[in-house]
């Protein structure tokens, strides 16, 4: 059978990269497709074409597809950049270079703060397949509705502690595993930003997922991210990664920059013992990778039993009063706030918004 146009293009819509492809011939039941690839990394090359032959077998089982992937040279001139979200000021994109060193609750616990400290806060698990907000937030049963705004319609997120939400946690059962490829993920997520109305907010903070890859590129060609914090604990391995997570920000063709480092996990200290510190996985590693790098140290964050307890129970630890938990939190947000000032007094406007209601905070809170 001869395959049109118009079946190719549904198939690339469906994978969320139609405006990846620059030119379809077919001939009866041969397709030559040149499709650009938005990374030159060989793997991300290599994930998009089995993706596509994967799909192509699904949609147009007895099509003969031929692939050209390219890849288009870095922009110099002009950064990826998104338009801004209406109402939202400032961007905070929180990300880790490797998984289990706590991004997530560092995340929460940065939203519960910084909602402390008077800010309008909103908060997006961007994670898409390993969504946790839900349960951080105990609001695994909430479910984002349809409001009109403007004559459009839009996701109105869930609301909870303050914060307003939204995790494709919330679209999934609970025993649901995400298995989507890496465009359609991008393509979720992008709904999730431009299609919700997160009314006014002084921040939004975006719970990334571990790791550099479309998830990441796909958010800061979204939305234009005031500034990044990389959270990592102090071992080694973990430090390794966390410096290609603040490399991928540094990179030409994104330039976000990086607000600082977090150290997750810093040191143990029993309560029976509390002027004994136990540095289980090293010690100052960020604050010394920090320094090395030139970035600002936001602070360290103890291994504290009542942390986990209150994440899994879904009530960040930061909601807690006069604890030394609360208090650590409560300085990350200031640090963050800070350096987010530092910032944009130094970024055109283009760049970022500027902070004009300070909730106490002051550009030497860090020092």
């Amino acid at each position: 059978m001869a395959y049109t146009r118009d079946q190719i293009y549904q198939v690339l819509e469906e994978l969320g990269i139609r405006n990846w492809m620059r030119n379809a011939q077919v001939m009866g039941n041969d397709i030559i497709l040149d499709i650009v690839s938005p990374s030159p990394a060989m793997h991300e090359r290599k994930r998009l074409e089995v993706a596509l032959k994967n799909a192509f077998k699904e949609n147009l089982p007895e099509a003969n597809l031929k692939l050209n992937i390219t890849v288009e040279a870095e922009p110099k001139a002009q950064e990826i950049k998104g338009s801004e979200l209406p109402g939202v000021k400032n961007i905070i994109a929180v990300a880790s270079g490797k998984g289990g060193v706590g991004k997530s609750t560092v995340s929460s616990n940065l939203a519960i703060s910084l909602s402390k400290m008077g800010f309008k806060v909103g908060l997006l698990d961007a994670d898409i397949y390993g969504p946790s907000m839900p349960i951080m937030f105990d609001c695994e049963d909430g479910r984002p509705y349809s409001v009109e705004v403007n004559g459009k319609t839009k996701i109105k997120p869930v609301e909870s502690y303050g914060i307003k939400l939204l995790s494709i946690g919330f679209f999934a059962d609970t025993d649901q595993a995400i298995v989507w490829r890496g465009p359609m993920a991008a393509k979720a997520l992008n709904q999730m930003i431009r299609d919700a109305h997160w009314g006014e907010l002084d921040f939004l903070v975006i719970d990334l997922p571990p790791g550099t890859g479309d998830i990441h590129l796909s958010i800061v060609q979204q939305v234009p991210i005031t500034g990044a914090v990389v959270v990592s604990t102090p071992q080694n391995i973990a430090l390794a990664d966390a410096k290609k997570g603040v490399g991928m920000f540094q990179m030409e063709a994104i330039n976000v920059p990086v607000l600082g480092i977090v150290e997750n996990m810093a040191y143990f200290t029993p309560a029976e013992l509390p002027n004994n510190k136990y540095y289980i996985f090293g010690q100052n590693g960020a604050k010394n990778l920090a320094d090395q790098i030139g970035v600002p140290f936001l602070g360290e964050i103890p291994i504290v039993q009542s942390i986990r307890e209150a994440a899994d129970v879904g009530r960040p630890a930061a909601l807690q009063e006069d604890t030394v938990v609360s208090e650590v939190y409560m300085n990350i947000a200031r640090n963050t706030v800070a350096s987010l000032v530092e910032r944009n007094n130094t970024l055109p406007p283009t760049e970022a918004v500027r902070i004009t209601t300070m909730a106490g905070c002051s550009s030497n809170n860090n020092k």
